[in-house]
């Protein structure tokens, strides 16, 4: 499927730091699908040090051009009435990818991609979490050993100081979009450094 023909869901998790580069990436990947449905979780539209919830609110709205979801209640009908192709979970926590691991269904994403997942569509994921090399890396791996489920290529944003720490690469997040549509992992995976790769 092409990204242009393309329904998207774009849900947002409560990784604040990157919560801008999200952002850019949805307002680069928009314009290029049929249409975005703009989905938060309960934590993600939080007033934090990086900005206000409403202006959060605001701006997925703007740039997508529909109401957020964020209830349970609100995300259920993506799977039986085939609301999406294809969905984003941008970024996505070291928490949301542990329930999505053990088929925990107790937030507006997690039912989102279970809804979405009944209909074998895929899921996307951009992993921002300070435990990506510790805890949360066996959950990132047997999400990406499942069928159905692919990776916005990630790093570690920085080895020194946070040397368990992985971020997804979001100026990637329309290539590995189009990606996953074509039933592919966009590679590599694994990125180096910034400026390495």
């Amino acid at each position: 499927m092409r990204l242009e023909d393309a329904r998207i869901g774009f849900a947002m998790c409560g990784s604040y730091c990157t919560h801008r580069k999200a952002l850019d990436a949805l307002s680069d990947l928009a314009p290029r699908c049929r249409s975005v449905m703009p989905i938060l979780s309960a934590s993600g539209g939080q007033d934090t040090r990086f900005g206000t919830a409403d202006a959060l609110r605001r701006e997925l709205e703007t740039v997508c051009g529909e109401s957020v979801r964020d209830t349970i209640t609100a995300t259920e009908p993506i799977g039986p009435k085939g609301l999406l192709d294809l969905l984003i979970i941008a970024p996505c926590t070291g928490n949301t990818m542990g329930k999505l691991a053990a088929g925990i269904t107790d937030t507006a994403i997690t039912m989102a991609a279970k809804a979405h997942l009944r209909n074998g569509r895929p899921v996307l994921i951009a992993p921002s979490t300070n435990d990506g090399l510790s805890v949360s890396l066996r959950n990132l791996g047997d999400l990406l050993s499942r069928k159905g489920y692919y990776c916005v290529p990630f790093r570690q944003d920085d080895p020194v100081g946070k040397p368990a720490s992985l971020v997804a690469d979001m100026a990637q997040v329309t290539a590995a979009a189009q990606a996953a549509l074509e039933g592919r992992q966009l590679q590599p995976l694994l990125l180096g450094n910034e400026g390495e790769n």
